[in-house]
């Protein structure tokens, strides 16, 4: 090889490391730059609080997503609700005497045969039986239920989730609300407290106590749906309907169970279903927990229920009615006859 052929050689790698080194200097003074600059740049902050437990956001801007994969992922923990609600929580067995008619007792008769066999022997009818759920509310006794569940019952049986078994009496009943008290002799007994539900509040957390289908006290849980809603099941005129609205299963024999908040107190008196099948589909009912109350007062000091009445019926306005009512509003009561 010619001499010109090694200075050619020489001269190319000598400018091809000039280029690399100055690539690799051009990197680090890049880099020397931003660390500078970053380390001027003061914590990112523009009023956000970070949740409960974690570190405050410093540095660059954060991202939600940083945030949400620390947020708590799992449901609250019931257990310690359940262990202090499903002691208080009984079984209501009912029997009912089948009441025949006048229709059935003339139309039954066959006078001819009577004449010359005698009187016809019928057999005897068994009662009718029917079940549900009450909510001890007092340690000597006192049980709150559904009106619907010991209404013109000739035998009410009281089942404690310990298995003791108790014949209990009514001591008062009150269509207007579908809510009954009937008491066991029994003293010391585990009893829930009423809570207000006046403080509830759409989607918290909720649990229904009761005894579905007959089996043993049963929990379920769902979160609050609605409030104050008018299901129109207790026949109108002076009945008084303002439901807490949950997605917490309720069944068959849970009517007159608990419904309760995640401490533990009584906000409401389960007591029907929105179903076409007879089971439950998506929502359930509870009597508020402050109705109930003021009920069972009345019922243990007077017997009866004594309502206040304004002598006026009121309807809910929408825009529609306040359109053409010529009204200001479209929100709140219409009074609409006195």
């Amino acid at each position: 090889m010619s001499n010109f052929d090694y200075k050619f050689l020489i001269t190319l790698t000598l400018h091809a490391m000039k280029k690399f080194a100055g690539l690799v200097f051009a990197a680090l003074l890049g880099g020397f730059f931003s660390v500078m600059i970053f380390s001027k740049i003061q914590p990112y902050d523009r009023g956000f609080t970070s949740p409960s437990g974690l570190p405050p956001l410093e540095g660059p801007p954060a991202t939600l997503a940083r945030y949400m994969t620390k947020l708590p992922t799992t449901l609250p923990d019931f257990t310690l609700v359940a262990e202090m609600t499903v002691n208080a929580v009984v079984h209501i067995r009912t029997e009912y005497e089948r009441k025949s008619s006048v229709y059935d007792d003339f139309f039954g008769m066959d006078p001819f045969r009577e004449f010359f066999f005698g009187p016809r022997q019928r057999a005897p009818q068994r009662p009718i039986q029917a079940s549900g759920s009450g909510v001890i509310i007092s340690e000597n006794g006192y049980i709150v239920t559904n009106n619907h569940v010991v209404a013109e019952a000739d035998l009410i049986e009281v089942t404690l989730n310990d298995n003791r078994i108790y014949e209990a009496v009514i001591i008062g009943r009150d269509p207007t609300t579908d809510l009954a008290l009937i008491k066991i002799e029994e003293s010391g007994l585990p009893y829930l407290e009423f809570g207000d539900s006046d403080e509830v509040r759409v989607g918290e957390w909720v649990l229904a106590v009761g005894n579905p289908f007959n089996l043993t006290s049963t929990v379920t849980a769902g979160i609050v749906s609605a409030k104050g809603r008018n299901i129109n099941i207790l026949g109108g005129g002076t009945a008084i309907e303002s439901f807490i609205q949950t997605d917490a299963a309720v069944n068959r024999g849970n009517s007159g169970g608990a419904l309760v908040n995640i401490q533990g107190d009584l906000i409401g008196v389960n007591a029907a279903i929105a179903s076409n099948t007879g089971s439950f589909t998506g929502y359930s009912f509870a009597i508020p927990s402050n109705i109930a109350k003021k009920v069972m007062i009345d019922l243990m000091e007077f017997g009866e229920v004594q309502h206040g009445l304004l002598g006026v019926h009121m309807t809910e306005l929408n825009s529609r009615e306040a359109r053409e009512r010529g009204l200001p509003s479209h929100r709140g009561a219409f009074v609409a006859s006195v």
